[in-house]
């Protein structure tokens, strides 16, 4: 169970309050590193997004604990992605992301499960699991089906026929 993550913004403290808006929470200042702020769903999970400066680093600091390290790095697309589940419809998401100017897509996952995609910032992905796409996810997980497409070399092939096969 992942419980939070971080991810870096442009406008730390408006990104932060976009995510509290939609996983049904609040936005607080993030006191280790001035300027940050946290996402909280308030939910039996301790579900957060922590919402740092664009530049943000976090590098190790021994048995103190990782250290913050604010660098000009502006960083673009990255490889860091999360999947949350939420209790907004569809429809909610994307009126919430267009009005922030930032890109939507509701995706099909190779016909497994289906997800709405939010662009952060239009530079971090953020896939967002209503409760209709979360049941379907969280149950492909469960799957030895899924485990054995995972585990298969022609994984493309093997997702083909599992989405057929349902």
């Amino acid at each position: 169970m992942i419980h939070h993550l971080s991810i870096a913004a442009q406008n730390p403290k408006h990104v932060a309050d976009v995510l509290a808006e939609l996983i049904g929470g609040i936005c607080v200042p993030f006191p280790p590193h001035p300027g940050s702020f946290f996402a909280l769903a308030l939910d039996e999970h301790g579900t957060g997004i922590e919402v740092y400066p664009a530049g943000t680093q976090m590098q190790p600091a021994g048995i103190e604990g990782a250290k913050f390290v604010q660098t000009q790095n502006q960083q673009g697309f990255h490889p860091v992605h999360v999947a949350v589940s939420v209790t907004l419809e569809p429809e909610m998401i994307q009126e919430i992301a267009r009005r922030e100017n930032w890109s939507t897509f509701h995706c099909d996952r190779d016909g497994l499960f289906e997800v709405i995609e939010v662009w952060i910032e239009n530079t971090t992905l953020v896939e967002l699991l209503p409760p209709v796409f979360a049941k379907r996810y969280l149950a492909l997980g469960q799957s030895e089906e899924f485990l054995q497409m995972l585990a298969d070399s022609d994984s493309q092939t093997a997702a083909t026929q599992l989405a057929t096969s349902r």
